[in-house]
């Protein structure tokens, strides 16, 4: 983290004051870093780690600079926050649509709402390093950990920072570059699947009632207990799941019914469709 002294001046972190490497990858496409040599300019070490220089720096300086490290509010990263949570929105939606022609409008969204969502922008900010360059005031440069609203706050404003300095393509290709495995992780199920939400979603659309969870079965004992659960909907009972806890098995089985109503047509196969779309290569 940077922090403002009362000059002006970028107290640069201890990582770039000497010799150590910084943290991340190299390459545009493969996650680039900043190597050992970088130089101690703060902004320049940032832009090694997106892999992506600015013409107009004023613009990277402001997506860096939270609210309490700037002179005033409109020197500070919120507006670009606000145009680029729309530019992330887009690219997403975009290379989803293009990308999973046979998904309904729900799976589309409950895949979009997961990429986006604060928790992911602020993980790749921590995963980029990016808190090394973040400006705050005093006040906060204290109180860490920072809160994942302002991570995620700053990813989105680097977003904006280079299409405005670049355009769409070089935002394009820095979000494809950080999120398009998460949407390949979601869309393979590897994480952001909520299968309740999911399956109600579903039975509610189709059948016009929510599904139920009963419990059939637990073993164990009284601090180490598993659970089988198996989902209802109506009269119609689905397979049962084992899980550590109640919540657990209930998203198991939940899994298991959603299984059984893609096999029957009644829900697209997300899995099928990322299969066929990475058959097909890049769009």
């Amino acid at each position: 983290m940077v922090e403002f002294d009362n000059t002006g001046d970028w107290l640069l972190p201890c990582s770039f004051q000497g010799d150590k490497e910084c943290p991340g990858r190299q390459g545009m496409h493969e996650k680039p870093i900043s190597d050992a040599n970088a130089p101690a300019d703060g902004l320049a070490v940032c832009e090694e780690r997106i892999g992506y220089s600015f013409r107009n720096r004023h613009l990277l300086e402001a997506a860096v600079t939270h609210a309490s490290g700037a002179a005033h509010r409109l020197a500070s990263n919120e507006r670009l926050e606000f145009l680029g949570d729309s530019i992330l929105g887009f690219v997403v939606c975009n290379r989803l649509y293009n990308e999973f022609p046979e998904l309904l409008e729900g799976d589309l969204t409950r895949i979009k709402s997961a990429v986006v969502s604060r928790e992911t922008c602020s993980r790749i900010s921590i995963e980029l390093g990016l808190i090394d360059f973040l400006v705050v005031g005093k006040g906060m440069a204290v109180n860490r950990p920072v809160p994942n609203s302002v991570l995620s706050d700053m990813f989105e404003s680097l977003v904006a920072a280079i299409f405005l300095d670049g355009g769409i393509d070089p935002a394009r290709t820095f979000l494809n570059t950080w999120i398009g495995p998460e949407i390949e992780k979601v869309v393979s199920g590897e994480e952001g699947s909520n299968h309740k939400s999911l399956l109600q979603q579903l039975a509610q659309g189709a059948y016009g009632i929510a599904p139920t969870y009963e419990v059939i079965d637990e073993v164990g004992p009284d601090h180490n207990k598993e659970f089988q659960v198996r989902a209802r909907i109506g009269q119609r009972r689905y397979a049962a799941a084992w899980g550590r806890n109640k919540k657990e098995a209930e998203q198991g089985a939940a899994e298991k019914a959603l299984e059984t109503l893609r096999l029957e047509g009644v829900v697209p196969s997300i899995e099928h469709a990322f299969r066929r779309s990475s058959e097909a290569g890049p769009h």
